[in-house]
């Protein structure tokens, strides 16, 4: 088992992505692979390298703003694709980029194609609450979703949740603007009508409830869930900024805030998206974790850590056991 780690792709690419790999290669009990452009990777790694990393060329990176499907057709030795095409090849198990998020959903729907039983991949994503956190599907991968691809994200949600995130029996909610059976828009009301046999659905919740009750998986399509991500990774960044903004530069009056500070510090490691690492995409034919395009070193350390438990605790493989028709 090994997991392909997208060199080029990122904001801060590839310092920031192989100082994360450097991080994390202590920890990491399979190869990993440095895929990208040789000559800007070589000069980042240590005289005695890592004896599980070593690198895979390619000559070609897809930029941040490319346009997905004219990527997939121009740059076939990009670090992305041939990440993608280890999988594919079996010489790796996953992909972890932090480069192109359309890319890489592309990508590896065109290479890998989806598990038998799904119709549409999902990005999964972990949010913090106020009972040891939930996960979000879809946050990113299908935004024109049916109400039978909710039913299909609601169990592959659940696989998640129970082989990665440690959750016995794990119940589904779906995302509403109110908790009771008949509230929203048509297409609300007709996953809830698809959701409600399954005994492990758990009804309708608010956007508000899902910080503040227990949940274990949040189901709803990539339009609403995308928002939903970026808006709670803003309000988390500003809650943040106004507590630092509130400390005086005076060292004197600064100490009087060190309580504060021993509050304030698991709060912000809490809603620190670096702690995560990434998102898998889930659904296919392999592993793709999907990395925020600001990942510095500790993300992308995360993030191959996350990909290593997926892997070991057979993620694929159990949506497919999960799904199959």
């Amino acid at each position: 088992m090994s997991i392909a780690l997208d060199v080029m792709g990122g904001d801060h690419a590839p310092q920031e992505i192989v100082a994360g790999a450097l991080l994390a290669a202590p920890e990491l009990n399979m190869p990993l692979f440095l895929v990208g452009d040789v000559a800007r990777i070589a000069p980042l790694l240590p005289a005695n390298l890592p004896r599980n990393i070593s690198i895979k060329p390619a000559s070609q990176q897809v930029e941040m703003d490319e346009k997905p499907t004219e990527a997939f057709r121009k740059k076939k030795d990009s670090s992305l694709m041939v990440a993608i095409k280890m999988v594919k090849d079996g010489q790796a198990q996953a992909v972890v980029s932090a480069g192109n998020t359309g890319a890489a959903s592309a990508f590896a729907l065109l290479v890998w194609r989806q598990l038998p039983g799904i119709h549409r991949p999902a990005i999964i994503s972990t949010l913090p609450n106020a009972h040891g956190g939930f996960a979000l599907l879809d946050a990113g991968a299908s935004p024109d979703a049916d109400p039978e691809n909710l039913v299909e994200f609601a169990k592959m949600g659940r696989a998640y949740a129970e082989r990665v995130m440690g959750r016995k029996n794990p119940r589904v909610h779906l995302l509403n603007i109110g908790e009771e059976e008949g509230k929203g828009n048509a297409f609300a009301k007709q996953t809830y009508n698809l959701l409600k046999p399954y005994a492990w659905f758990a009804g309708n919740i608010e956007g508000k409830d899902m910080y503040a009750k227990p949940c274990d998986v949040v189901v709803c399509d990539a339009f609403v869930g995308n928002i939903v991500l970026k808006t709670s990774e803003g309000v988390a960044e500003l809650i943040v900024k106004s507590i630092k903004d509130e400390v005086p530069e005076n060292p004197v009056l600064r100490s009087l805030y060190w309580p504060v500070a021993k509050v304030t510090g698991p709060l912000r490691k809490r809603m620190d998206y670096a702690e995560t690492g990434g998102s898998p995409l889930l659904g296919l034919n392999g592993l793709c974790m999907i990395c925020h395009g600001r990942s510095n070193a500790r993300a992308i350390k995360n993030a191959l850590l996350l990909t290593q438990r997926s892997i070991e605790s057979d993620l694929v493989g159990t949506i497919a056991r999960t799904v199959a028709p």
